[in-house]
């Protein structure tokens, strides 16, 4: 039985792939930042939830030890993100962007990723087939936001797509550091949830395509890899 972590699992894209993984006889925990709103979402998907703020480091802790008592870890998928310079219907772009927002921003998505991976990775090195997709974007694509011609590139914002870029760059070198494990990062495309005012053009179902993909991935497959649900995408 393959089991699997999903960060930010209580709603939005996290739910929706803990919902196919559990279909597809995966274990799955769902963590939630809030304690009563993942036990909800794990009873509607026949999971099991377990509290993880991904921004605390006591949090995070509690939640591989518990998942390490159940039995171990063998999937992990870093989907908890934020993008703070969403307001009043109006991104946030450089000129009044604040080193505030950076840091918010990049607590959730950057270190709150690292926070979890160094707390599950000695589960998942005992894993016979251990695999992490971090989910990233396509504004973090530096080719595409050059690119005048390129979907996101009249995108004004900072903070996420820079904090996504981030995403990518750990995950080429936590790849390289553990050949062993699929690690490899996704952009599901945009998508209809709460992070965006939920004025994507896509399904979560859609969107989840590309992460639950990976999620399956087997130990001869991609690595290092940044990926949509068409292929490989340009750094």
């Amino acid at each position: 039985m393959t089991t699997t972590l999903i960060t930010g699992a209580n709603k939005g894209l996290g739910f929706e792939t803990a919902r196919r993984l559990v279909a597809a006889g995966h274990t799955v925990y769902v963590g939630s930042r809030d304690a009563g709103r993942g036990r909800r979402a794990a009873e509607r998907l026949g999971a099991r939830a377990v509290p993880l703020d991904v921004t605390d480091d006591d949090s995070v802790a509690a939640a591989a030890r518990a998942v390490e008592a159940d039995g171990g870890l063998d999937v992990l998928v870093n989907n908890a993100g934020v993008q703070v310079e969403m307001g009043d219907g109006h991104v946030v772009g450089a000129p009044d962007v604040t080193a505030d927002m950076m840091r918010r921003t990049f607590e959730t998505n950057v270190f709150g990723m690292v926070r979890v991976l160094h707390a599950f990775l000695p589960l998942l090195r005992r894993s016979g087939a251990p695999v992490v997709v971090n989910v990233s974007s396509g504004l973090a694509s530096l080719s595409r936001m050059t690119d005048p011609a390129a979907i996101g590139y009249a995108y004004p914002g900072v903070a996420y797509p820079a904090s996504k870029a981030a995403v990518n760059m750990v995950t080429v070198q936590y790849a390289k550091a553990f050949p062993r494990m699929r690690i490899n990062a996704v952009e599901p495309g945009f998508t209809r949830t709460d992070l965006n005012g939920n004025t994507g053009h896509q399904t979560v179902g859609q969107g989840a395509e590309i992460i639950v993909r990976m999620a399956l991935t087997g130990p001869d497959g991609p690595t290092g890899g940044y990926f949509d649900a068409e292929g490989a995408l340009g750094w």
